[in-house]
């Protein structure tokens, strides 16, 4: 290779990143701002706004309240939210999950009736609902009866649709889930609406946020007979598979900065829209190491989101979609 030849093949990157209008103009990968789904946690009560602790700029909100961010989200740009309900009251068998009258489903009505054009979603589990904190129904040894678990889980998703849920997000990883919440929500005329299925979710380190925002975490024991391995990717292709079998519409990589290798490899094998979970420990190590000065937010956001994208994901949840927004407007 001669100098010209060299020369040509350096300078041209260069001349490509010389201003910021010119590296937008390249840029391979954009994150769908569209895309962007900010959870919101429904308590019971009125006017209610409760900061969570270990998540920095992210509250609980009763129903009135889940409305006025959910106007405050709509004006930055937000398309989507998805809901999880906190009672104060729990107990074994999740009663409280699919009551007509629920949180979720008092605030899905709430929001549709002030800003039908939102996307609402419903994540679908027990573990919010549960005294002992489990995705299922317990047996009398302290073991999941996933065939209890999933009577139940059919009766909440009838009861999200019934309220106005666009989409169904079941998250507990029982067997067969999505295929029983399929033919419930078919069987009461619920054919149009989507499943999102929490496809691959792996028994993770990174929830630890979440659980003290939902009042979540297990009495006993732990999560990891009905969630995945974080060392096995193989399995995930194959839950990724029986999901998509069974009826799932969007299939969900969760948690999704540790593996967006999971991410990329959904997006090459099955061709169903792809959705990641930013998940509250991923938030929160970000949030706190800017808080301390150690890394740039918005930067260290922005890549982030550019890297689930880059992966694949054609939608990201994430705590951040608000802020995100907002600095784009």
């Amino acid at each position: 290779m001669n100098i010209a030849e060299r020369f040509a093949l350096r300078e041209r990157p260069r001349r490509l990143r010389s201003s910021p209008a010119m590296r937008a103009l390249v840029r391979e990968t954009r994150v769908n701002c569209d895309g962007l789904v900010q959870p919101l946690f429904i308590v019971p009560g009125r006017d209610v706004r409760e900061p969570i602790g270990s998540m920095p700029g992210i509250s609980r909100y009763s129903v009135d309240a889940a409305v006025r961010e959910c106007r405050d989200l709509a004006a930055v740009g937000v398309r989507s939210v998805i809901l999880f309900g906190v009672p104060d009251v729990k107990d074994a068998v999740a009663s409280g999950n699919d009551d007509p009258n629920g949180l979720v489903q008092s605030a899905a009505r709430a929001i549709k009736d002030v800003l039908p054009q939102l996307l609402v979603i419903a994540d679908v589990c027990n573990c919010e609902y549960t005294d002992h904190g489990h995705c299922g129904i317990l047996d009398g040894h302290g073991d999941v009866d996933n065939d209890r678990t999933l009577e139940i889980l059919m009766r909440t998703a009838i009861s999200y649709a019934r309220a106005g849920i666009d989409i169904v997000a079941p998250s507990d990883m029982m067997d067969g889930r999505v295929g029983a919440i399929r033919e419930a929500l078919d069987g009461a005329g619920f054919t149009n609406t989507p499943i999102m299925s929490y496809a691959a979710k792996y028994a993770s380190a990174f929830y630890g946020p979440f659980r003290e925002a939902a009042g979540s975490a297990p009495a006993f024991g732990d999560r990891r007979t009905y969630q995945m391995d974080p060392a096995n990717g193989r399995e995930a292709a194959r839950e990724v598979r029986l999901d998509v079998g069974e009826g799932a519409d969007i299939l969900i990589i969760k948690p999704a900065l540790a593996y967006m290798d999971l991410i990329r490899q959904t997006r090459e094998q099955i061709d169903l829209p792809v959705a990641c979970y930013n998940v509250s420990g991923e938030y929160a190590m970000l949030k706190a190491a800017a808080e301390r000065g150690w890394i740039d937010e918005e930067r260290a956001v922005d890549e982030m989101l550019t890297g689930f994208a880059r992966a694949g994901a054609d939608i990201i949840i994430t705590y951040f979609a608000k802020d995100y927004l907002a600095r784009r407007r």
